[in-house]
C-alpha cells in the first residue's frame, strides 16, 4: 500500500487530509524558516511559501522513517502590501498586522513540495516509485471585513493568530473576521487538497489509493 508522510505539525493540516479520507502518518522536521529564508534570499511570498515547504518535505524525507513513502510538505505565506507575513508570535504584532488587515485584502500563498521515496523498481510499499520531488503553491484572495480594536483584543487573547500565517485563521475564532475567500478555501487552512491530487498524479499515484479512512494514528506522530 502507498503510504503518504505530511511534514507539518499543524493540526488543521492532517484536519484536511483525514476528512478527505486521505491516510498519513505525520513526521515533523525541524526546520529553521529564518535560517533557510536566509541562505536563499528569497523575499517574494509566493516563492518563500514554496521554499520552505521544500525544505520541509527535504528534511523529512531524509529520515529512515520516509523510506517506500511519499512525502508532502507545506507552507503558508500571507502577502499583504507587498509584504510577506508569516507567524507572528507576539500579541503586540499580531494586532498591528490585523488594525491594517480590518476591511482590506490580503493573499495567503500555500506551498506544497511531495518527494517520492519509492524505491524506483517494484516493492511492497506500492511501487514503483516516481523519484519525483516537485511542487506547487495554491493561492487565494482573503477579504476581510471591519473588526473593532475590542474584536482584535479578544481575538488575540484566545491565542489563536499568534501561530498562524497572516495572524488568523479562517477554520477557527478567526473565521467571523472573514468575508469571503477567492480561491481555494483549503489553501487558506494550509493543504490544497486539489493541489496535492495533481502533485501525486505527477508522481503516478491516484488520490483514490489512499482513501482508506484517512484517520491518523496518534501513536504515529512523530517530532524529529
Amino acid at each position: 500500500m502507498t503510504r503518504l508522510i505530511l511534514a507539518s505539525q499543524s493540526p488543521a493540516r492532517t484536519k484536511l487530509l483525514s476528512n478527505a479520507g486521505i491516510a498519513h502518518k505525520v513526521l515533523v522536521s525541524d526546520v529553521d524558516e529564518d535560517a533557510v529564508q536566509a541562505r536563499y534570499g528569497v523575499t517574494d511570498p509566493h516563492d518563500t511559501a514554496l521554499l520552505l515547504a521544500r525544505a520541509k518535505a527535504e528534511a523529512v524525507a531524509s529520515l529512515p522513517e520516509a523510506e517506500g513513502a511519499l512525502v508532502i510538505g507545506c507552507d503558508s505565506v500571507f502577502e499583504f502590501d507587498g509584504e510577506a507575513h508569516g507567524k507572528p508570535y507576539t500579541p503586540e504584532v499580531a494586532k498591528e498586522r490585523m488594525l491594517r488587515m480590518s476591511g482590506s485584502m490580503g493573499v495567503l500563498h500555500t506551498g506544497h513540495w511531495l518527494v517520492d521515496c519509492r524505491d524506483t523498481d517494484s516493492n511492497d510499499d506500492g511501487g514503483p516509485g516516481s523519484g519525483a520531488t516537485l511542487g506547487s503553491v495554491c493561492s487565494a484572495e482573503v477579504h476581510f471585513m471591519d473588526m473593532s480594536e475590542a474584536e482584535i483584543d479578544s481575538y488575540i487573547a484566545t491565542g489563536e493568530p499568534l501561530q498562524c500565517a497572516g495572524s488568523f485563521t479562517i477554520d477557527g475564532y478567526g473565521g467571523a473576521f472573514i468575508r469571503k475567500v477567492d480561491g481555494d478555501p483549503h489553501t487558506v487552512v494550509g493543504l490544497s487538497i486539489s493541489t496535492l491530487r495533481g502533485l501525486l498524479g505527477q508522481a503516478a499515484v491516484d488520490v483514490t489509493d489512499l482513501w482508506t479512512g484517512g484517520a491518523v494514528d496518534p501513536a504515529e506522530v512523530r517530532a524529529e
